[in-house]
């Protein structure tokens, strides 16, 4: 039987404070359980992970710092009046004079004046040092001649007659006996086969040694 709304204020009423007090906290106690229990039964959203929030490793700096350049080396020959004939390496920038001092130095009469010290060394160049006094030992500056060979040296395999009588010492008679003996017997293997060649004796040796080549 429904309770009107008299008879419910006179119950109120008819409680004590106490009574009034409990009966509100129960009142809250189940409201909030009841809104405790409408929170937890509402759907939750589910967390879907992208493919775009994995952790990538970076890629490594490409390195633009320049790769240092080579070396240069140089190889020149060193010939002539100085102490240690031979070919040796220099480091780009090298000059003349310090591919002389590379050979020992030069020897005691060596004509220095010919040369261009402060000149710089190129690759497969030749610095053929004179010897003061000896005729024909400078080089002509341009010589085409067949005879010519790189830096100066005269070619005693290709020469002609009267290039070879540029050479100290070496007439008319001993150059047509070196092109003769060379035809006959074929090319000089070295310098020292020059002592082979009639009229050829060791001091004419050491005056073209380093004026000729093969």
């Amino acid at each position: 039987m429904p309770v009107s709304e008299g008879s419910f204020r006179e119950r109120l009423s008819a409680l004590s404070r106490a009574e009034l007090v409990g009966l509100v906290a129960l009142l809250a106690v189940t409201l909030g359980g009841a809104g405790l229990w409408y929170v937890r039964s509402l759907p939750k959203p589910i967390a879907v992970a992208s493919s775009n929030g994995r952790d990538q490793i970076p890629a490594p700096a490409a390195d633009t710092s320049a790769s240092p350049s080579l070396a240069v080396i140089l190889l020149v020959d060193v010939a002539g009046w100085v102490r240690h004939p031979g070919v040796y390496e220099f480091d780009e920038g090298a000059r003349v004079i310090d591919a002389i001092d590379a050979a020992g130095g030069a020897r005691p009469g060596a004509m220095l004046t010919s040369l261009n010290l402060a000149a710089p060394l190129t690759d497969g160049s030749q610095i053929l040092v004179p010897k003061e006094g000896a005729q024909g030992s400078a080089p002509v500056a341009g010589a085409t001649g067949a005879g010519a060979a790189p830096g100066g040296l005269i070619n005693v395999n290709t020469a002609t007659a009267t290039e070879l009588e540029e050479l100290p010492g070496v007439g008319e008679v001993i150059a047509q006996a070196i092109v003769d003996y060379r035809t006959e017997n074929g090319p000089f293997t070295s310098v020292d086969a020059l002592l082979d060649v009639s009229g050829i004796g060791d001091a004419t040796l050491e005056d073209i040694r380093d004026l000729v080549t093969v």
